[in-house]
């Protein structure tokens, strides 16, 4: 059941970072690219944890999954800070 849990997190980040970036096409508002970008680290990082608990349990992948959520709340931090200047 896990597993299945952790695939729909991955589905649904990646369907976030797709709508997100549609918007930001079809509009051009920057904030949209960073906040699809900050999703498409959610889904790299749900997918990591699917990686890390479901296919190689006895290997440690913690260190890896902080690193992505870091770097993608980085992006989302950028976006909302140097963009709402403009």
């Amino acid at each position: 059941m896990g597993a299945a849990i952790y695939i729909l997190g991955t589905l649904i980040s990646a369907t976030c970072a797709v709508l997100l970036w549609r918007g930001y096409r079809q509009g051009g508002k920057r904030l949209l690219l960073w906040s699809s970008l900050c999703f498409v680290g959610f889904a790299v990082t749900n997918l990591l944890i699917f990686v890390d608990l479901v296919i190689f349990p006895k290997t440690d992948l913690y260190v890896f999954r902080l690193v992505t959520t870091a770097i993608s709340l980085g992006f989302l931090l950028y976006g909302l800070i140097w963009e709402s200047n403009r």
